[in-house]
């Protein structure tokens, strides 16, 4: 009876020795089964596209580097959003998801362009080549921009300009290495400006004003905004672009109503403790 109880001990003992053991073994058999069955039997048979207006559909796929017979679980989303909008410049936000059982669906948003920048003038270009240079002699020139740029609402240069292009022309400003698919670069002078420019656009678009723009000038603290080809609108480079184009808005809207509707002339944004001050062309 003894000797009974103690091979049923031993049993047990084995049992709870082994048992951690099995459990292992399992759960590394049903991802093997898993990995094996996604391997074999996920295989891209379709892919779709939306959203595109400017670029074919075998443009897109093209670009993303996806090809049939890919397994869905072994692409690289990150990698392939990256190529498409390296590749087809216009495209700016986009989706890729999975559609089992061998679907891949693509989404995308295009860009419009928004701004077109002049090519910098002869003493403008000098002087950057200098800051680039930053004091060392025989430093290799750095590529400027030779022609106008289109660039999106986000800054992203889109390809050079044509001479029916309807973008607001932007000056004060010095592209480096302008390439299509990248982001506007400027030197570092030019940092201030760049950024106040892009906060402009967006603003633009919220006011869905960009129409109604008919060039932008970059400067050391300012910037002049051309406003319905009738007036020159200067507001300061850190402004709250979204609050100065309401009052730009309403003070045409007011001097309209008290002139003309053809008066012409300046809205000063940028004086401390006023609003705006308004001076009539003469």
């Amino acid at each position: 009876m003894a000797r009974r109880s103690s091979r049923s001990r031993t049993r047990r003992r084995n049992r709870g020795r082994f048992g951690p053991l099995f459990k292992l073994l399992c759960v590394i058999a049903v991802a093997v089964a898993l990995t094996v069955g996604a391997t074999v039997f996920f295989r891209v048979e379709t892919i779709s596209v939306s959203g595109n207006q400017r670029y074919t559909q075998e443009d897109i796929i093209a670009a993303s580097g996806i090809e049939l017979g890919d397994n869905l679980y072994a692409l690289n989303k990150v990698r392939i959003g990256r190529s498409i909008r390296t590749l087809l410049p216009y495209i700016g936000e986009l989706s890729i998801n999975r559609a089992l059982p061998s679907t891949i669906v693509i989404h995308v948003t295009e860009w419009e362009a928004v701004a077109r920048l002049a090519v910098p003038e002869a003493d403008r270009a000098a002087a950057v080549q200098e800051e680039l240079a930053g004091g060392r002699e025989g430093a290799e020139p750095a590529v400027l921009a030779q022609e106008p740029w289109l660039i999106s609402v986000k800054g992203k240069l889109l390809e050079p300009a044509t001479a029916d292009s309807g973008a607001i022309p932007v000056t004060g400003l010095t592209p480096i290495a302008p390439e299509a698919g990248s982001m506007l670069a400027v030197p570092e002078s030019e940092e201030t400006r760049l950024s106040a420019l892009l906060a402009l656009l967006e603003a633009l678009e919220r006011a869905e004003l960009f129409s109604q723009v008919t060039s932008v000038q970059l400067e050391s603290t300012q910037l002049t905004v051309r406003y319905l080809d009738r007036f020159n609108v200067r507001m300061a480079l850190n402004a709250d672009f979204d609050y100065d184009l309401r009052l730009m808005q309403a003070v045409r809207t007011e001097m309209e109503a008290r002139e003309n509707p053809d008066i012409r002339g300046s809205i000063d944004l940028t004086q401390k403790g006023k609003d705006a001050v308004f001076s009539p062309e003469e």
